[in-house]
């Protein structure tokens, strides 16, 4: 007979949990960027003035009154924590306008430059990982070299060669900006090879186990062909571990936005950010990195009920 501590936790215990869990993610990773602000050498109050400017010690001192930066800091950091639970993430130092709004106006360029990339990422991994699988060495060891070569090439280098093979050689795509469809095929690939290359390794292993398992033996014999055995056996076997995967890059996306919206003058969260570290403007990099850190959440919870989609055996199972 199970003891009450071994009884499995109910469906209000396990939200419970999760959303304890949710809350110190986005408050960590607001405390983490509060913390690194801080480690940057500098004045806040001169960055935020220019270098060519000469303001007196009085008018600085008044600056830093209204910012709140004459605080000390700990008392600044529960303020923004303080703000951070009731929703509020300030005012732009620099730009004097609600972060909010600031996010808002910036989000829909990298959302949709994040799920292009995602698109194709999936795709290439696809075709790569399915294409494969359980071959010939040969082909699957042309496969393994570009995977670990797109892996491995840093995301700003691989968009400069994209841009300088398709945009000033070829003429076929754009060079700067972010209007239009074609102004994101180079971008989203340069976000998509890199991912693309770790999800079709993590997939061909899942396709090569499942291959060996049972239920494809059993399926074969039936007479289903060797492509049907993959792509309906097999690959719904894999795919929790590919979903799982997608999802935490998903969450990684961002740091990589920083670098390709500025390589291919983009607008976005991305150079948002990076402005903002650079005027040392602290409640946008907080606000911004507390709403990747929701959005991040968001999509743990969302791949976890993508689980119980692929494999219908943990419907009745709470974790």
């Amino acid at each position: 007979m199970r003891t009450l501590l071994e009884r499995p936790a109910g469906p209000m215990t396990t939200l419970l949990k999760r959303l304890a869990a949710a809350i110190a993610v986005v408050y960590g990773a607001a405390s983490l960027a509060f913390l690194s602000l801080h480690l940057i050498p500098g004045d806040p109050v001169a960055i935020l003035l220019g270098p060519a400017t000469t303001a007196s010690p009085e008018v600085r001192r008044q600056i830093s009154a209204e910012l709140g930066l004459d605080r000390p800091l700990l008392a600044q950091y529960l303020g923004h924590l303080g703000r951070l639970s009731t929703g509020d993430l300030g005012s732009s130092y620099q730009l004097q306008r609600p972060v909010w709004w600031l996010i808002g106006d910036q989000l829909a360029p990298t959302v949709q430059l994040t799920a292009a990339a995602i698109a194709a990422a999936l795709l290439i991994a696809l075709v790569s990982a399915v294409s494969t699988a359980g071959r010939r060495p040969a082909a699957r060891a042309i496969a393994t070299a570009w995977e670990l070569t797109a892996v491995s090439l840093p995301s700003y280098w691989l968009g400069v060669l994209l841009l300088t093979a398709f945009s000033f050689h070829l003429r076929i795509f754009p060079v700067i900006g972010g209007q239009g469809p074609a102004a994101l095929v180079l971008p989203a690939l340069t976000l998509a090879l890199p991912i693309a290359g770790v999800l079709a390794q993590v997939l061909r292993e899942g396709l090569e186990s499942a291959l060996a398992q049972p239920f494809a033996l059993t399926a074969r014999a039936r007479g289903l062909s060797q492509s049907a055995v993959r792509l309906r056996h097999a690959l719904r076997h894999a795919a929790g571990s590919l979903a799982t995967l997608t999802g935490w890059l998903v969450g990684t996306l961002l740091g990589g936005a920083v670098l390709v919206e500025t390589v291919f003058g983009r607008p976005g969260l991305g150079a948002l950010t990076l402005q903002a570290v650079q005027n040392r403007d602290m409640p946008v990099v907080m606000g911004v990195v507390a709403v990747s850190a929701a959005v991040f959440v968001a999509i743990s919870a969302a791949v976890d009920l993508l689980h119980r989609v692929i494999d219908p055996r943990l419907k009745g199972v709470v974790t």
